[in-house]
């Protein structure tokens, strides 16, 4: 398992980014879905818990089989998921992502026991399958990779990301934790927007902007998203690279996403959580649908993949003959006989 924490400061208020938070997701969830591929919402529901509080359920899948690298597509599927699974008790989320074969490797990602079957949602955390009834269990397995999982606990604080011991436990040792400044970080170009551009950017409703070198040290307001990111892919002779993979790839979504919420600003400043909320749901159900005609247009156009064969060379006659394959006569009888190639394809 590969564990690093990340510290993405802003120039917003805690209260602020809560608006701006689920403004962002759901925009740029509708923006990167498309092509077959993005984020379907398969629930979405107010959630209680004893210590934090009301919150938010969702659980979402992102398809990403062509995000890939090419030593990684070799061998999943054609179309590949994982799950996300997110509890968000504002100022405080805990993020899942799986593709496992089991609800208890779930429990563990979560740092859970197995509970029994009569436990209730008062002795574990947080219920498990709240969503169960909407939908059907497949949608909980998968048998391609069975120890995969993401685990990324989030808290918010009005500070500049100085607080080596947010999550209260341990400090995370510094030479796991990165600092991501959404002003100079590296940006992956294909998401450049000039419009998103925080060295140009200037927001008319709050007047914050342009952001400057040093912006952390002296801007006001500022706050900071601390992310506890543990990675773990159980497969040997691969788990070392792609752990590193996903982190580098988590690390650019965090990027973009922040600087989003940045530049976006005017657009959800001043929304209630209430408006913000139904914008949410009208984005999900339109990125529903974005998500599932595009991959009813790709299944149709994309060539089917050819059948799998192996083969098993023969070389002796009896074996050959115990197989039920009638061999060749032989006019030399010194002379090796061809081997027998049996095809077969799996169903």
């Amino acid at each position: 398992m590969l564990m690093k924490e990340y510290r993405i400061c802003m120039p917003l208020t805690v209260d602020e980014y809560r608006i701006g938070q689920l403004y962002m997701i759901s925009k740029h969830s509708m923006e990167q879905s498309g092509g077959g591929e993005g984020v379907e919402v398969m629930c979405n529901e107010a959630q209680s818990h004893p210590q934090h509080g009301s919150g938010q359920l969702t659980e979402k899948r992102i398809y990403l089989s062509s995000k890939l690298p090419s030593w990684m597509r070799t061998f999943v599927p054609r179309i590949f998921y994982v799950t996300e699974r997110a509890w968000n008790f504002y100022p405080y989320t805990i993020t899942v992502f799986f593709s496992l074969s089991a609800k208890s490797t779930l429990m563990i990602a979560l740092g859970m026991k197995k509970p029994d079957k009569e436990m209730d949602g008062d002795i574990i955390p947080f219920p498990l399958f709240p969503c169960a009834e909407t939908l059907d269990p497949a949608e909980y397995t998968c048998s391609f990779v069975s120890t995969f999982h993401i685990r990324i606990e989030t808290r918010f604080a009005n500070d500049n990301g100085h607080n080596d011991n947010i999550f209260g436990d341990s400090p995370t040792p510094a030479e796991n934790v990165s600092h991501i400044d959404i002003l100079t970080d590296p940006y992956p170009e294909k998401h450049y927007k000039q419009s998103e551009d925080l060295s140009i950017w200037k927001s008319k409703k709050t007047g914050r902007g342009p952001l400057v070198a040093e912006w952390r040290n002296d801007s006001e307001p500022i706050m900071c998203s601390y992310k506890r990111v543990q990675c773990s892919f159980g497969v040997y002779g691969l788990q070392g690279r792609t752990e590193e993979f996903i982190h580098k790839n988590i690390r650019d979504i965090l990027l973009v996403g922040h600087r989003q919420a940045v530049a976006w600003t005017d657009e959800w400043h001043g929304m209630s959580l209430e408006e913000v909320r139904e914008f949410e749901r009208e984005l999900q159900e339109q990125t529903n649908n974005k998500l599932k005609s595009t991959q009813s247009n790709a299944d149709s156009a994309a060539p089917a993949r050819p059948a799998f064969s192996r083969s098993l060379s023969v070389t002796d006659e009896p074996s050959v003959k115990r197989m039920g394959v009638r061999s060749r006569v032989m006019s030399d009888s010194q002379a090796q006989p061809p081997p027998a190639r049996l095809h077969s394809t799996p169903e």
